[in-house]
């Protein structure tokens, strides 16, 4: 077991936090990064990536967190193998965190990265036809499907936003319900049913994603009728699961102010929460834009942010110095 002492922790990696390790690194504060259970997040199981800025091809998600880890070790981060598994923040600063390896990590300030996941339906060929015509964000995948035709599973705010944005890009677009009425907010709802290239599959659910996930990729859903408990095929060129997202915020519970999705509370526009010195940035705090740039972005805006609390710590313990000589 060891003690690893830094002035800047980052809890979780991705694009917010390499990006709060780069700027943490330059800052002299010789940051630690914990990578956690899936090192890069969630763009490592993104395929291709359009929408990134500076690139004009499409580029893959594995090798853009690739490049940012490697640009965050190049400027002195140091990365760490370990999943944090407890946090003491009440007593602060320092901060304390426990890994899975038993090792401590004792930091003046503390960034969250820890990201979110999008919830799946958890039926066959969903895995497999990932990237492959089933998607869970429109926003970084809708592209990919002008002209044809596209299913959006669910019924709350996120189903209804993500098909009406799809209306941007596709010939037409199915909401797929398995109730008879929606969860959304009723000014969406409006705005759905009175777009003419929108058509709603009221009490239905998604059986299986059918196709090959080597050859074309996926080729039709099967959806099973809640009413008459029939089963039926309905092709679609790409479907989009969208019935929310879990912020990996479990380890914060009890610790930390989480709003009614889980989500940790920051000061509006900033990454600062309700302790002095814990920053969050990323998808753990951010459940409207969920892109890898607004990741990065928060994650700049944390690591600056620590670096100015670090900055006012220091000057306290200097001019406690003084005054004790």
């Amino acid at each position: 077991m060891a003690t690893h002492r830094t002035k800047l922790l980052i809890i979780g990696s991705g694009p917010a936090g390499y990006s709060a390790a780069i700027y943490g690194a330059r800052a002299m504060m010789e940051p630690i990064l914990v990578q956690g259970l899936q090192p890069g997040g969630q763009l490592t199981i993104t395929t291709d990536v359009e929408n990134y800025p500076g690139f004009r091809d499409v580029i893959q998600g594995p090798w853009l967190m690739e490049e940012m880890k490697a640009q965050a070790e190049h400027v002195g981060t140091r990365m760490m193998w370990d999943t944090i598994v407890e946090v003491e923040l009440d007593k602060g600063p320092p901060f304390r965190a426990i890994g899975d390896s038993g090792d401590e990590y004792v930091a003046d300030a503390l960034v969250i990265a820890t990201g979110a996941q999008a919830k799946w339906l958890g039926v066959p060929g969903e895995m497999e036809l990932g990237g492959k015509g089933v998607s869970a964000c429109a926003t970084c995948d809708g592209f990919f499907y002008r002209g044809k035709k596209v299913a959006v599973i669910g019924g709350g705010n996120t189903a209804v936003e993500e098909a009406l944005y799809l209306t941007n890009h596709a010939e037409h677009v199915t909401l797929i319900h398995r109730r008879d009425e929606l969860r959304a907010e009723r000014i969406l709802q409006d705005r759905l049913f009175k777009h003419p290239k929108i058509s709603v599959k009221w009490n239905h659910v998604v059986e299986r994603f059918a196709g090959d996930p080597l050859a074309g990729g996926l080729t039709h859903l099967v959806l099973r009728n809640m009413e008459i408990g029939a089963d039926e095929d309905f092709a679609v060129d790409g479907a989009f699961v969208a019935i929310g997202h879990a912020p990996a915020t479990e380890l914060f519970q009890g610790k930390l102010e989480l709003d009614d999705g889980g989500y940790v509370v920051v000061e509006p526009g900033t990454p600062r929460t309700a302790i002095p010195g814990v920053f969050a940035c990323g998808d753990v705090m951010d459940q409207v834009y969920r892109q890898a740039v607004t990741a990065a972005g928060t994650g700049c805006m944390a690591a600056l942010d620590a670096e100015r609390y670090i900055a006012g710590l220091e000057v306290e313990l200097d001019g406690h110095a003084e005054a004790a000589e």
